[in-house]
């Protein structure tokens, strides 16, 4: 049905190539032109300015900075739906102070993520990358040095127990491994009971995971959570994999760890520093495997974000409030009960 409003979107740049093409296959964009949405994209620059986001009641980021700053000078900016399921590159008590809701895609990366734990935990057990190497350069007499180990009757370790670790959970069930242990303050004790899970501190997870996996937000809490003291009480066998945001494994803590063989290897997604610098010391680890942030991505995967991101541009575009608030308290703001009611029919 057609919007007959004049609700105006701002879309991310780097939903688009080089080319000007949009570089994640089939996102949605459709449901915006069925419903009459206008939306434009904005020029490429990951520093937001208030004059590219003047006009538009609201936007779609991906990794750009809201910053307090720029939100101020955006008075008719109604809502933030950011395009994936972090946002910690928007400030969200400045989204409330200037009457800005901020959503996000809940749980649409769970499956995604989760499958890329479980290929990276392969990877690691049998050493996939380094038998690689060994094929190419012809080093087959060497074979019997780089044995790996099963998944069988090892231990996940689970540092946040949110939607990722639950579907990861339940994709590791036919390996015969251990009863998984995780550590998070404010998971749900019913739910991690249901699940299989034992709940543990921090300190036994690290000490008893043959596999440490990273899948908690960045925050004030979380920051540096893993450094030197807590890597140094791992077993000099267990694996650690972080697909969750750089800055909560302590970079320079974890290439000592590598280099020193206080644990026997990553894998890292995410990066403090993104892209890192061209030195950086995991550049020349031959036992972390890497990725640019972006082992989780999938055709099915921004197929889905952006289903659901549009979805919610188009209940807010007929006066409507989206499900995955991340601000609430926004609602009962007068000012953003104006800015929504401009909407309502």
């Amino acid at each position: 049905m057609k919007q007959s409003n004049c609700f105006q979107l701002g879309l991310s740049a780097e939903l688009l190539g080089e080319d000007g093409e949009v570089r994640f296959g089939e996102i949605g964009l459709s449901r915006l032109d069925d419903a009459g949405i206008p939306y434009r994209f904005f020029e490429r620059d990951h520093i937001v300015k208030p004059e590219q986001i003047a006009g538009f009641d609201a936007v779609v980021p991906v990794h750009e900075h809201y910053t307090r700053a720029l939100l101020q000078e955006s008075p008719q900016l109604l809502a933030i739906v950011c395009f994936g399921v972090g946002f910690d590159h928007v400030d969200v008590a400045a989204c409330t102070d200037t009457d800005i809701l901020l959503c996000h895609q809940r749980g649409v990366g769970n499956n995604a993520m989760a499958e890329s734990i479980v290929c990276w935990m392969l990877s690691l057990a049998h050493r996939a990358p380094e038998k690689d190497q060994l094929a190419r350069h012809g080093r087959w007499s060497e074979a019997a040095a780089y044995n790996g180990f099963e998944l069988r009757d090892r231990i996940v370790g689970l540092v946040g127990f949110g939607g990722i670790s639950t579907r990861l959970v339940e994709m590791l069930q036919g390996f015969n491994m251990q009863q998984p242990i995780a550590c998070d303050p404010y998971v749900d004790a019913v739910h991690a009971t249901q699940c299989g899970v034992r709940m543990v501190p921090l300190d036994e997870l690290l000490k008893t995971a043959d596999f440490v996996c990273v899948c908690c937000p960045l925050n004030d809490e979380t920051r540096n959570l893993i450094g030197r003291t807590e890597l140094r009480i791992m077993q000099p066998t267990a694996c650690l994999i972080n697909t969750s945001r750089g800055g909560i494994v302590n970079e320079d803590a974890l290439d000592e760890a590598l280099a020193e063989h206080w644990i026997a290897a990553a894998a890292v997604d995410v990066w403090i520093d993104e892209p890192p610098p061209d030195d950086h010391p995991y550049l020349g680890l031959d036992n972390i495997i890497l990725a640019p942030h972006c082992i989780g991505w999938t055709h099915e995967l921004f197929r889905d974000i952006g289903h659901m991101a549009f979805s919610k541009v188009i209940k807010l575009a007929g006066g409507r409030v989206p499900d995955h608030v991340i601000n609430p308290e926004v609602l009962e703001r007068p000012g953003f009960r104006r800015k929504l009611e401009r909407f309502q029919s």
